[in-house]
C-alpha cells in the first residue's frame, strides 16, 4: 500500500474530459503538445501549430484521437516541469506503484533557441520509469480518424488515414506489438517511447535520455537571459517559457493560444480558432518580454510584423504563421467540441473584419523597432506613412473593435485611441529619424484626437469614459488599455473615475473583470461568456500608475494564484466555479503576468526611493 501523499491529486474529468488546468503544455518552436494528469496526449497539430490535429481528443474524446501512456488503476497524479524548462513530468499513482512519465518534444543538440533555424528534432519523447512497486502500463496511439501500421527494422511506420503525408515512425525500448500495447513493469523498469515524423528519426540515433537531457540543456541555455526582479518571480519565469511554447521560432510569430474551440463557457458557442497571429498582440509581447531580458524575441516578432504588412501592402488584423492570410473559418461536423460545446471550428472569420486598432499596433509596432535599431527602408517608411494618413481619417468610421464582435459597426473608443497612437508614433519616428511626412500634421491630428476622446466619449451622468465614442456610459474593460498604449496617463481623472467604474461595473468576483456586459453592448453571438484575465491585470496596472500601489499587488497576487499548478493560464475563468474556459494556454494571459508583475516592481522601486528607502 502507497503511502498518502498530498502532493499527489485525484485524476480528474468532467463529462469525460480533463479540466484545462490539469493539462500541461509541451513545444519545440514549431508545434505544441497537451499532456494530462493520466498521460494521455489529447492536442497534437503537425507539422506546426496551424496543421490540421493529428490529435485532438481533447475536442472529441472518442473521435479525436489520443496518445496514451497509462497505468491500469490509476487514481492521483501530479505533475511539474523540469526547472527553466518545456519539459514536462507527470507522476502517476495506481494501488500497487508509481510510475513516472517525462514527456517534451526535443530540441536538437546544441539548439539555440533565439535561431532562425529549426531547433526542434520533430520528435515527441515519452520516457517512463516505475519509481515504485509495479505497473502495468497500457500505450495507445490512435490518430484522429484511425491509422495503418507497418513493421520496419526500428520499430513501426505509421501512416495516419487522415494525413497519409506525415509516414509517423513509432519507436520503443521495449518490443512493440503495435499501436496498442500493454507492459508489465517492475520498479526500476523504464520504457521509451519517440513519436518521429518527417524523415529526420533516420538520422538520429535512439536514446530518449540524451534527447531529454538535450532538450532540458536548450531551454536552460535560453533562460539565462532572464532578468527580472518583482513579485511572483516562479510564475514570470514560467509565463516567459509559455510565451516562448506559442512562438514559431524560425519566423519570430506568436500564436494567440495553442488550441482552436475550446469553448468560454462550456456548453456555449464562442468557440474560435486562435492558432494565428494576431497583430494586436505584437506590441503587449514585445513590451513584456524585452523588460525581462529577451529582446531577441522582441526583435524577431517586431521584425515579422514589419514584413508581413509590407508584404500584405494593407494591414490585417491577423496572420497565418507566414504573415499570409488566415483560412476562412469553418465547422468540423466530425468532432462534438471539448464536453459537448460544439461547433468546433478551424480558421477565423474574424480575420476579414474592420479593426481600426491595427493602424496603431503597426505603428506602435513600426516605433518600437526602430528603437531597437531595426532600419525602415523608404518603401516600408512610405506604407507606413500612409496608414498613418488613412488613421487620420479611419477612426470616424464604424469597426468591430478590439473583440471582434460580429454585430453592426459601431465607432469604439479603445479603436479611434490606436487611430490615434498610430499618428503619434508616425509623428515620432519621423521627428527621430528625419524621415519625409507630414510630421506636423501627424502631431497635431494626434493631440486633436487625444482630445476628442476625452471629451467625446466622456459620460459626465454616469462619471466615466464609455466605449462608444458617441457616450452613453456603456463600459468596456479596453478602456483600461489607453493608458498602457499612452494615449491618457492613468491619473488623468477621468481615466481615474473611468478605472473606478470597470472596477466596480465589470467585476465578476474576486478581481476578475468581464470585458463587458452583453446587456449593455450586444456582441452578434448568442450567450455570455466568463472574465477575461488579461482585463484583469490591465487593472493592476492602473491601480499601480494611480499610486494604488498596495491594491495592485494585492489583485496581482490574486490573479497569480489562479494559475494551474503548472503555471499556466486560460483566456478566461468562469467566475461561478473558478475553472479554466476559452483556449488554453494563453498567450495574452502570460503577458499580463509579466508585463503587470513589471509595473509592480517598478512601482514599489519608485515607491521605496521617494520614500528615502535603501
Amino acid at each position: 500500500m502507497l503511502e498518502p501523499d498530498p502532493s499527489f491529486r485525484p485524476v480528474r474529468t468532467r463529462h469525460g474530459y480533463p479540466p484545462l488546468e490539469d493539462l500541461g503544455l509541451i513545444g519545440d518552436g514549431s508545434t505544441v503538445a497537451l499532456a494530462g494528469l493520466d498521460g494521455r496526449i489529447g492536442w497534437l497539430c503537425l507539422p506546426r501549430f496551424d496543421s490540421e490535429p493529428l490529435l485532438c481528443g481533447l475536442l472529441d474524446r472518442e473521435n479525436g484521437g489520443h496518445f496514451s501512456v497509462t497505468p491500469e488503476g490509476l487514481t492521483e497524479a501530479r505533475q511539474r516541469y523540469e526547472p527553466d524548462t518545456g519539459v514536462l513530468v507527470t507522476e502517476m499513482r495506481g494501488a500497487a506503484g508509481t510510475v513516472r512519465l517525462t514527456d517534451a518534444l526535443a530540441l536538437r543538440p546544441g539548439a539555440d533557441l533565439t535561431d532562425d533555424l529549426p531547433a526542434g528534432r520533430g520528435e515527441l519523447v515519452r520516457s517512463a520509469v516505475v519509481l515504485h512497486g509495479s505497473v502495468r502500463l497500457r500505450v495507445d496511439l490512435e490518430p484522429r480518424g484511425g491509422a495503418q501500421e507497418q513493421a520496419a527494422a526500428s520499430g513501426l511506420v505509421v501512416i495516419p488515414a487522415r494525413r497519409p503525408d506525415l509516414r509517423l515512425h513509432l519507436r520503443s525500448s521495449r518490443p512493440l506489438s503495435g499501436l496498442h500495447a500493454v507492459y508489465d513493469l517492475e520498479q526500476g523498469d523504464s520504457l521509451d517511447l519517440v513519436l518521429s515524423w518527417g524523415r529526420t528519426h533516420r538520422h538520429h540515433r535512439f536514446d530518449a535520455p540524451a534527447m531529454l537531457e538535450a532538450t532540458k540543456a536548450g531551454w536552460r541555455q535560453w533562460m539565462t537571459r532572464f532578468s527580472y526582479d518583482g513579485p511572483a518571480e516562479p510564475l514570470v519565469r514560467r509565463a516567459a517559457i509559455t510565451l516562448k511554447l506559442c512562438d514559431h521560432w524560425e519566423n519570430g510569430s506568436l500564436v494567440a493560444a495553442a488550441t482552436s474551440s475550446l469553448p468560454a463557457p462550456v456548453g456555449g458557442v464562442r468557440n474560435w480558432d486562435y492558432r494565428y497571429t494576431w497583430i494586436r498582440d505584437a506590441a503587449f509581447t514585445v513590451f513584456a518580454m524585452r523588460r525581462i531580458g529577451f529582446a531577441d524575441e522582441a526583435d524577431a516578432f517586431l521584425g515579422w510584423v514589419m514584413d508581413a504588412f509590407e508584404q500584405s501592402q494593407q494591414p490585417r488584423i491577423m496572420y497565418d504563421l507566414d504573415g499570409g492570410p488566415v483560412p476562412a473559418e469553418s465547422e468540423d461536423a466530425g468532432l462534438g467540441g471539448y464536453r459537448g460545446s460544439a461547433p468546433v471550428r478551424w480558421g477565423n472569420g474574424a480575420a476579414d473584419q474592420r479593426q481600426h486598432d491595427v493602424y496603431g499596433e503597426v505603428l506602435d509596432c513600426a516605433d518600437q523597432w526602430a528603437r531597437s535599431g531595426g532600419q525602415l527602408e523608404p518603401p516600408l517608411w512610405a506604407g507606413l506613412a500612409a496608414l498613418a494618413d488613412s488613421a487620420a481619417q479611419a477612426w470616424r468610421q464604424p469597426d468591430q473593435g478590439i473583440w471582434e464582435v460580429r454585430s453592426a459597426g459601431r465607432v469604439f473608443t479603445y479603436s479611434a485611441a490606436m487611430c490615434q497612437v498610430a499618428l503619434d508614433r508616425a509623428a515620432t519616428i519621423g521627428e527621430r529619424l528625419g524621415l519625409p511626412g507630414p510630421v506636423a500634421a501627424w502631431r497635431a491630428d494626434a493631440a486633436k484626437l487625444r482630445q476628442i476622446i476625452v471629451d467625446q466619449s466622456w459620460d459626465e451622468d454616469k462619471q466615466t469614459l464609455s466605449v462608444h465614442l458617441d457616450g452613453g456610459g456603456s463600459l468596456d474593460a479596453s478602456l483600461l488599455a489607453l493608458p498602457l498604449r499612452r494615449v491618457l496617463p492613468a491619473d488623468h481623472p477621468r481615466m481615474v473615475a473611468t478605472t473606478a467604474a470597470v472596477a466596480e461595473r465589470l467585476s465578476a468576483g474576486g478581481g476578475l473583470l468581464y470585458r463587458y456586459l452583453h446587456t449593455d453592448s450586444p456582441d452578434g453571438i448568442v450567450g455570455d461568456e466568463g472574465a477575461f484575465l488579461l482585463c484583469s491585470f490591465w487593472l493592476v496596472d492602473n491601480l499601480a500608475m494611480q499610486g494604488r500601489l498596495e491594491e495592485a499587488e494585492e489583485l496581482y497576487a490574486s490573479l497569480c494564484e489562479r494559475a494551474s499548478p503548472l503555471g499556466l493560464l486560460s483566456e478566461q475563468i468562469d467566475p461561478g466555479t473558478g475553472e479554466f474556459i476559452g483556449n488554453y494556454p494563453q498567450a495574452f494571459s502570460h503577458i499580463g503576468v509579466i508585463a503587470s508583475g513589471v509595473t509592480l516592481a517598478r512601482a514599489r522601486t519608485k515607491d521605496e526611493a521617494e520614500a528615502g528607502v535603501t
